[in-house]
């Protein structure tokens, strides 16, 4: 049998209608966070940016091989890594812990990777919630959902607007497969296999922060700037990048430029899962992508040599086209 996410039980094109019924209920909802400004001596130089994320099934593999101790590290990652995608500065993260009965040696755990996290993503863990709800949930299982609160300058938001023609894109190596497309990894693997793949699979979502500023902090001193910023979350390089594209821009990435993991090939292989639903599904090993302009290309190389030369800005609708 052929898999897809939609087989899974994951529908993304549905999940985009809701996001599309929201944004007409409130046009602030739409980025990978959300922006409000703050008043300062009658204008408004500063913005607050806040966002929201859980870790999805994932926390299904660390149920079933009883580890908890790097689950927290993804959660403070997906919230943080789209937080600095507009140009913020991460502050603060809160944490909402849901369980049927409280296990305090595992609590801890899961505890100990979220401050890790935190230390990570250079943010204040400054509460949250722990709701122990008996006959809500299975035993040994639990919920995690975190919020991330942050800074930008008016002038410092990056959103996408500058970005032209000609223009590179950049990626950001993936630690693997991140917090998203579980549901699907969790149909070609058996609980045997899984066990022996979980080491892979559980290892933690990759925190940005401090590339992402070493970036724009070093570009910024020599006069340039960082044009766009996409964390490649689930839907993967084809529905993330276009969020931070002009109207008149189209993104043409070059899958030759770096090497795909093997983990999405086995995957592949072993759902028979087809190529366009991988890339549709899964990171493919760029877990973060940045647009900037050419003549910065030697800097940014400079100050982020892992970073890989993954396609360029073409003119046309915002678009991914893979080649």
């Amino acid at each position: 049998m052929t898999l897809t996410y939609k087989k899974t039980g994951v529908d993304i094109a549905l999940a985009d209608k809701l996001v599309d019924f929201l944004q007409k209920k409130s046009p602030a909802i739409g980025g990978f966070s959300g922006l409000f400004p703050i008043p300062a001596d009658g204008g408004d130089p500063w913005r607050l940016v806040a966002c929201t994320d859980g870790v999805g099934t994932k926390l299904k593999l660390a149920f079933a091989l009883d580890r908890h101790d790097t689950i927290g590290i993804d959660l403070v990652a997906m919230c943080v890594n789209d937080l600095i995608t507009c140009g913020a500065r991460p502050l603060i993260f809160l944490d909402y812990y849901a369980t049927g009965r409280l296990d305090l040696k595992r609590s801890k755990r899961i505890m100990t990777g979220i401050l890790e996290g935190c230390r990570q993503g250079r943010s204040l863990l400054l509460g949250g919630e722990t709701a122990e709800m008996p006959g809500f949930y299975p035993p040994g299982e639990y919920d995690l959902a975190g919020f991330s609160v942050g800074i930008v300058k008016r002038s410092e938001v990056i959103d996408g607007s500058k970005i032209f023609p000609g223009d590179l894109i950049l990626g950001l190596p993936a630690s693997g497969l991140h917090s998203n497309g579980y549901s699907l990894v969790r149909k070609v693997f058996s609980d045997r296999e899984l066990k022996s793949w979980g080491p892979r699979l559980l290892k933690p979502t990759r925190i940005y922060v401090e590339q992402i500023d070493r970036l724009a902090a070093g570009l910024r001193q020599q006069g340039g700037i960082i044009l766009g910023l996409a964390h490649i979350t689930g839907g993967g390089i084809v529905e993330n990048l276009p969020r931070v594209l002009p109207k008149r821009c189209r993104a043409v990435v070059e899958r030759s430029r770096w090497t795909v993991p093997e983990i999405f090939g086995e995957i592949r292989r072993r759902g028979r899962v087809p190529e366009a639903e991988m890339w549709r599904t899964f990171n493919m090993g760029i877990g973060m992508t940045a647009v900037i302009r050419p003549g910065t290309l030697a800097l940014a190389r400079k100050l982020l040599p892992e970073a890989r030369l993954i396609g360029e800005i073409r003119a046309g609708k915002p678009e991914v086209v893979l080649r």
